[in-house]
């Protein structure tokens, strides 16, 4: 069931400048007709096109911490790729594995699309190790579906390629039961508070204190600038990152930021104060909070955490309501202190998601690498 009760939350995602009308290219449409086709060893068709969706799994930074080792066509290993984890702000390894847990969620998904079953079991000992899923698929055969079912295949296929983080232009309508109920029958129990609950300003505060302090810490901007990715070159290049249009920076700032600035420009205080503005007006956004817990915080827990959060996103799009997870209070020890504060020992939130329902639902816009990128044969 919901339990709504109050949890300091908040922080934001990185961003600047003022949100206006744009024509920018969209980044993740720019880079598809160019994908990489070259054939893997050992990767068929289907194969590809299930790690394909499962790369649209949303991640830190869009680091996209996720390779693949196929041991077999049918048993494949997911790894943690160290070069693309965030240790400044997450050194602890837990939002690379929140980030694996929705790329597993994604690839059981697309596999059932694609006629698998996928059979998972969680083979790391620790947050650091390579090797962190082991996935086995079983062909369920080609007997004849229903339109029913056919049309649910369909729907999950589209589900996948169109979420998206939505940062901005949040509606304050608090959420419909329904909808929470929807959310409830694809993660379990959840937490929401909806916006008239009297623990708003606390969750509004601890989002801009948190990322003040983020903000402040040289090494955490430094870190953040590696993964910028402003001008159309260095998105071709990578595939990965923060984009301007991911940042949701257009109109005339968003020109400026891609044109002008550099990722050094990041770490000035123009930028940062900037990124502060515009968190404290994110913030003030939506129809409540989500959050997600874990049971513990072992490796499993952290993976099934992942898989919660993204059956909530997949859903998210056709009911309207943009989801913005603002993850610094849980990567701050201030932010972390609060919520021990506030809750009990056995309470282990794992997102904090600030939601709204979205006049206007916009379209993707992340790169992703592609699948020949981070596949490899054994």
């Amino acid at each position: 069931m919901f339990i709504q009760k109050g949890l300091a939350a908040g922080a934001a995602a990185v961003g600047s400048g003022i949100i206006l009308q744009s024509c920018s290219r969209n980044p993740r449409q720019m880079t598809m007709g160019s994908d990489d086709s070259t054939p893997v060893k050992g990767l068929n068709h289907e194969g590809r096109q299930i790690l394909y969706y499962a790369s649209l799994a949303p991640s830190g930074h869009n680091s996209q911490p996720w390779g693949v080792r196929l041991e077999s066509e049918a048993q494949w290993v997911i790894e943690s790729d160290s070069d693309r984890w965030l240790p400044v702000v997450d050194p602890d390894n837990r939002e690379v594995l929140l980030s694996l847990g929705a790329f597993l969620e994604n690839l059981v998904t697309a596999a059932e699309v694609y006629g698998y079953r996928a059979h998972v079991s969680v083979i790391a000992r620790t947050r650091f190790d390579r090797d962190v899923v082991r996935v086995c698929l079983e062909s369920m055969g080609t007997g004849r579906q229903t339109f029913t079912q056919r049309r649910d295949l369909r729907q999950k296929k589209v589900r996948m390629g169109m979420r998206r983080t939505v940062k901005s232009h949040l509606l304050s309508r608090e959420l419909k039961s329904p909808d929470l109920v929807c959310f409830e029958k694809q993660a379990g129990s959840l937490y929401y508070f909806p916006r008239s609950s009297p623990h708003t300003r606390i969750f509004q505060e601890q989002a801009v204190e948190n990322f003040r302090i983020q903000s402040e810490n040289d090494r955490a901007q430094e870190e953040m600038s590696l993964w910028l990715r402003l001008r159309e070159s260095a998105i071709e290049k990578y595939r990965d990152g923060l984009t301007v249009a991911g940042m949701e920076i257009s109109g005339l700032s968003g020109w400026y930021v891609k044109h002008v600035m550099s990722p050094m420009d990041a770490k000035g205080e123009t930028f940062r104060q900037k990124g502060i503005e515009k968190t404290a007006a994110q913030a003030k956004e939506g129809g409540g909070w989500l959050v997600i817990t874990s049971e513990g915080e072992s490796v499993a827990d952290l993976i099934e955490a992942g898989r919660r959060f993204q059956r909530v996103a997949l859903v998210a799009r056709e009911l309207g309501i943009g989801i913005h997870p603002m993850t610094q209070t849980l990567e701050e020890m201030n932010g972390r202190e609060k919520v021990r504060k506030h809750h009990h020992a056995g309470m282990n939130p794992q997102f904090m998601l600030r939601l709204g329902y979205v006049q206007d639902y916009p379209d993707p816009v992340t790169p992703r690498r592609p699948v020949g990128w981070f596949v490899r044969s054994s």
